[in-house]
């Protein structure tokens, strides 16, 4: 029998069915997404300015690095429920995260040894990074579930929409890479310090076994058994069948029941090789570093205001009669990217339109600011003893992105570089794409993550979460194939991928139909009812063979 764990005292949150412990599990997941998204939002600019990588190998190594994150939950669910249980797995896991954010935030240090240090220490904490955030993915949403009553099924789901929300929210970049790969490893620390802290609050399910192994050697024993008897024994109804004689018929249930579930998933990874791309094809498209900030921002924004309009009104509508019709606007201002390089003595105070940008003496560079498009003549500039000169820059236009040196010949002299040339198409055009991507996210997302709790077995929550973290595993896996060896333009690659996006669609629609629900809850008490049953006979014919014994001794005497 499983023994749950319980704390001696479960509060509530505010007299809800919702447990405090899932406030903890919520800001631990914030922390984390937070830590990870950012770190995340700036690696594909780092391999290209930093690492100086070409584009195809700076997509491909990015794609490979998400790609490891989601095929390394295998091995969290693995050790989840087979070694350490949940709990543990999440706290030891967390620690190689942070490791990870440590090596990488001490690669992006220019002062630190060659390139090849720098790749070096990259690369290492990336791996450890995907170790660490791969093996607690599976692990944190199902002990979150985990923490619900079994009667408490809607405030679980809403616990979801819940939890995805915490993994989505405002990233942010910088011109220093090492601050900005920093911040998210003390970020990691914030995250596992809160988890600690509600460890006396939580419900926590022992591991149950060797469960993954089991469930292998079982589908093994299987096909190994029907390749041996099918010619000779009649057909079983399932092939999984053959494993009768040796494995419960329990557990055989409850592998048909990841089993359909893992067939449903085949054709995700689809879904997630088109959405992943907004961190390296779309980013690379954007081609400019505090652009992407603003892409991240705009994904971030959208699921937090698309997840609760869709979880209280359009979810709700499409219960009760037709799927709701959902308009959202947004205004996107032009951006153009200054900063200024002081080669005077003295410091410099420019004023660009409303923006002040101040440069101490001696080849000080400001930080980047955006300024609005227009011709710039007559810019003002204060020196620190109160002489005051005017620059002409020109035209500041869109999207662009500029260095401007003050130089002296008897008066200061701007010389502008242009480092990111402007647009010849406004970003804004791709906000739409962002907003029906967004909603895409949020139905595939969140559902995603409850349907692979609530139809896994008791003991296989992490394994089944595993499984559909696989799909967005495989989804990078197909963007780095196209990427490496397919050498299409750019326009030809989103057509094909939006093409077999739209064919894996129907196909699912057609797979999903067919697809009947499990409740692995009813089922448990099932088969706790026949296992009662069974000793219930197996004692009653004991205690009949006891008898017939008794009377035979007795004839026997007489």
């Amino acid at each position: 029998s499983k023994i749950l764990q319980k704390p001696p005292f479960l509060a509530k949150i505010f007299g809800t069915n919702y447990p405090v412990s899932i406030c903890f599990i919520v800001v631990n997941e914030f922390c984390e997404r937070f830590s990870y998204y950012g770190m995340k939002a700036l690696l594909t600019l780092y391999f290209l300015t930093y690492l100086k990588w070409d584009k195809d190998l700076s997509t491909a190594v990015y794609h490979a690095f998400s790609g490891l994150c989601y095929f390394t939950p295998i091995l969290g669910a693995f050790i989840a429920d087979s070694w350490l249980g949940k709990y543990k797995t999440i706290i030891y896991l967390s620690i190689v995260y942070v490791i990870g954010h440590v090596v990488k935030s001490v690669g992006a240090i220019p002062t630190v040894g060659s390139t090849e240090l720098h790749i070096a220490l990259s690369m290492s904490g990336l791996i450890l990074i995907a170790l660490g955030t791969g093996g607690i993915k599976p692990c944190v949403a199902a002990f979150g579930g985990d923490q619900f009553d079994e009667e408490h099924t809607t405030e679980r789901q809403k616990f979801f929409s819940i939890f995805y929300m915490s993994i989505n929210h405002i990233c942010f970049g910088g011109d220093c890479y090492a601050l900005a790969f920093g911040v998210p490893a003390a970020l990691m620390v914030v995250a596992l310090v809160v988890f600690i802290a509600g460890s006396s609050l939580y419900k926590r399910t022992p591991p149950q076994g060797n469960v993954l192994w089991e469930v292998c050697n079982c589908i093994g024993f299987a096909l190994k058994n029907r390749w041996n008897k099918s010619k000779h024994d009649p057909p079983k109804k399932h092939w999984l069948d053959w494993a009768e004689e040796k494995y419960s018929m329990r557990l055989i249930q409850e592998i048909k029941m990841v089993l359909r579930v893992l067939v449903l998933y085949i054709p995700l990874p689809m879904f997630w090789a088109l959405f992943d791309q907004q961190g390296s094809r779309w980013t690379l498209q954007a081609t400019r570093m505090n652009l992407s900030f603003y892409r991240v921002m705009l994904n971030a924004l959208l699921i937090l205001v698309f997840v609760p309009i869709f979880d209280l009104i359009i979810y709700p509508l499409v219960r009760l009669c037709q799927p709701g019709i959902m308009r959202f606007a947004h205004e996107f201002s032009w951006f153009i990217f200054n900063r200024f390089l002081n080669t005077q003595p003295e410091a410099l105070n420019v004023t660009v339109g409303d923006n002040n940008f101040y440069m101490s003496s001696g080849y000080n560079v400001t930080h980047n600011k955006t300024v609005q498009r227009g011709e710039y003549t007559d810019v003002t500039c204060i020196s620190n003893s109160g002489k005051t000169s005017k620059l002409n820059l020109g035209l500041l236009d869109f999207g662009a992105c500029y260095t401007v040196i003050l130089t002296e010949a008897g008066k200061i002299v701007p010389h502008k570089i242009e480092d990111v040339k402007a647009n010849n198409v406004h970003i804004a055009y791709q906000i739409p794409q962002y907003i029906l991507i967004t909603a895409g996210e949020v139905m595939f997302s969140i559902t995603g993550l409850e349907f692979s709790y609530s139809q896994a077995p008791a003991n296989m929550k992490s394994v089944l979460q595993a499984g559909w973290l696989l799909t967005v595993a495989f989804g990078n896996v197909i963007v780095l194939i196209v990427a490496e060896g397919a050498g299409l333009e750019q326009w030809i690659e989103f057509l094909l991928f939006a093409c077999l996006l739209l064919g894996v669609c129907i196909i699912f629609s057609v797979m999903a139909h067919f697809y009947t629900y499990v409740d692995p809850e009813e089922m448990e008490k099932l088969y706790l009812e026949n296992s009662v049953r069974e000793e219930d006979d197996s004692d009653f014919k004991k205690k009949n063979n006891e008898i017939e014994l008794n009377k035979t001794g007795k004839s026997t005497k007489m």
